[in-house]
C-alpha cells in the first residue's frame, strides 16, 4: 500500500461516519451506532470498499485512548471516591458471573471432558473473553447524553476500569493453567505496582502541572503537555505493567481532572478526538466484521454467546448494584452500561488464538458480540435515561459539537 492511499481511506471513513452518525441521530439513536454501522457497510461484509489495516488500527487505538483520556478529565473525583468500593464489588461480580456463564455455555454445547482437558481450557477461555468490558463505547454514549458525571455514570466508568484490570488478572490465571511459563504472581505484582505508581507519580505530576497551569493559563502548551502525559502513561501501562493502554490514558485524565484548565484541555483534546480519531475507532469496529466460512453450528453458538455475554453482565452487575440500594432503574442502567465488549475482548481472543487455546472459528462469535453490544447498549441506555433522567445531568454533547 502506497503511503498516500491512506488519505482516501480516511476520507471515506470520515464521510461515512458523519453521514451515518447524523442519520442515527435523526432516528433518535446515539451517533456511535451510526458510526459502527458505517464500518459494517463500507467493510468486507457489504460494499467491501475498505479492509482493516495496520494503519487504521493505529488511528483506532489513538481514538479510544483519547476517549478515555477525555473521560478521565471529566471524572468527578468526589463521586469516584463515593463509588470506589461499590465499583470494585460491581467489577468483581461483572467478571465472575460472565466467566462462569461463558464456561457453562461452552460445556453445554460441547460437553465436559474433566478438569485439565482441552475442552476444560476452551470453556474457561470462552468465559474469560466474556469478562472484558469495553468502556469506550459506553463512555461515548453517556457523554453524548450528558450523564457521565452523574452517580450512575461514574459508577459504570469506575467499575469498567476496575473490570479491565481484574479481567487481565483472570486472563493470566487461565493462561497460566495452560502455559506454565505464564505466572499469575508476576502479573499480580505488576498490577499492584501500576496502581501504586499511579498514586505516587499522580500526586507529583499533579503538583508540577498545577504550577505550570497557574503560570501559563489557557496557553497551547498546557493541552500539548497534557496529551503527551496521556500517551506516556498509556505506553507505560501496556509496556511495563501489562495493563491495557486505555487504563493508563484514563489515569492520566484523572490526574489532571482537578487542575484549573481541565475543561480547557478537554475541549482542545476533543477537537482531535471527536472530529477525527474517535470516529475511526468506531468505524473500525464495523470494518472487522466478516462472516465468511461460518456454519450453522457456529452461528447457533455465536447467537447463544452474544445473549449469555450481554445478559450475564446486565443481570450480574444489576443485582450487585441492587445490594447497594440503587433504584431498580439505575441498577438496569449500570448493568446495561457494562454490557459492551470491544478491543479488550479482541485482545484476549487473539491471545487465545496465538496460543492455540481456541480455534479461529470462535472469533466470529466475539466479533458478533462486539457489533451487537456496541449497537444495543447505547440505544438501551438512551431509552433508560429517557425513561428516568439522571438528577445530576451535565451538559450534553450537541449535534453541532459532533
Amino acid at each position: 500500500m502506497k503511503a498516500y492511499e491512506i488519505l482516501m481511506d480516511l476520507a471515506i471513513i470520515m464521510m461515512s461516519a458523519k453521514f451515518m452518525g447524523l442519520l442515527a441521530r435523526k432516528i433518535k439513536a446515539p451517533m456511535v451506532v451510526g458510526e459502527i454501522i458505517a464500518g459494517v457497510i463500507i467493510g468486507p461484509c457489504v460494499l467491501n470498499i475498505l479492509q482493516p489495516s495496520d494503519n487504521l488500527s493505529i488511528f483506532s487505538e489513538i481514538g479510544v485512548i483519547l476517549i478515555m483520556f477525555s473521560a478521565g478529565l471529566e471524572t468527578n473525583l468526589q463521586e469516584l471516591k463515593k463509588s470506589g468500593f461499590i465499583a470494585c464489588i460491581l467489577a468483581c461480580v461483572g467478571v465472575f458471573v460472565p466467566l462462569v456463564c461463558g464456561a457453562a455455555l461452552y460445556t453445554a454445547f460441547y460437553g465436559f471432558d474433566g478438569f485439565g482437558s482441552e475442552n476444560f481450557f476452551k470453556a474457561l477461555f470462552i468465559g474469560c473473553i466474556m469478562t472484558a468490558t469495553s468502556v469506550g463505547i459506553t463512555v461515548e454514549a453517556l457523554k453524548e447524553m450528558g450523564v457521565l458525571k452523574g452517580r450512575v455514570g461514574q459508577t459504570i466508568l469506575s467499575a469498567a476500569i476496575i473490570d479491565d484490570i481484574i479481567g487481565i488478572v483472570v486472563l493470566t490465571f487461565v493462561l497460566s493453567l495452560k502455559d506454565p511459563s505464564s505466572k499469575i504472581s508476576v502479573v499480580s505484582l505488576k498490577v499492584v505496582g501500576f496502581l501504586a505508581a499511579s498514586v505516587v507519580l499522580g500526586i507529583l505530576i499533579y503538583k508540577v502541572f498545577k504550577v505550570w497551569d497557574e503560570k501559563y493559563p489557557h496557553t497551547r502548551r498546557i493541552p500539548i503537555i497534557a496529551l503527551s502525559l496521556c500517551f506516556i502513561l498509556a505506553y507505560v501501562a501496556e509496556e511495563f505493567f501489562g495493563i491495557a493502554d486505555i487504563t493508563g490514558a484514563y489515569i492520566a485524565g484523572i490526574i489532571l481532572c482537578n487542575v484549573r484548565d481541565a475543561d480547557y484541555i478537554d475541549r482542545k483534546v476533543s477537537v482531535n478526538g471527536y472530529m477525527f480519531f474517535a470516529p475511526i475507532f468506531f468505524v473500525c469496529i464495523g470494518l472487522k466484521t466478516n462472516f465468511d466460512g461460518i456454519n450453522s453450528e457456529i452461528i447457533l453458538f455465536s447467537l447463544a454467546f452474544v445473549a449469555v455475554a450481554m445478559l450475564s453482565k446486565l443481570v450480574g452487575c444489576g443485582l450487585a448494584a441492587k445490594c447497594f440500594k440503587f433504584k431498580t432503574i439505575d441498577c438496569i442502567k449500570i448493568g446495561a452500561g457494562m454490557m459492551t465488549r470491544g478491543e479488550v475482548a479482541l485482545i484476549i481472543t487473539n491471545k487465545g488464538l496465538s496460543m492455540g487455546v481456541i480455534p479461529a472459528d470462535y472469533s466470529t462469535a466475539v466479533i458478533l458480540l462486539i457489533i451487537v453490544s456496541s449497537i444495543v447498549t447505547p440505544i438501551f441506555l438512551k431509552y433508560l435515561y429517557a425513561k428516568s433522567p439522571d438528577s445530576t445531568k451535565d451538559a450534553p454533547v450537541t449535534a453541532d459539537a459532533k
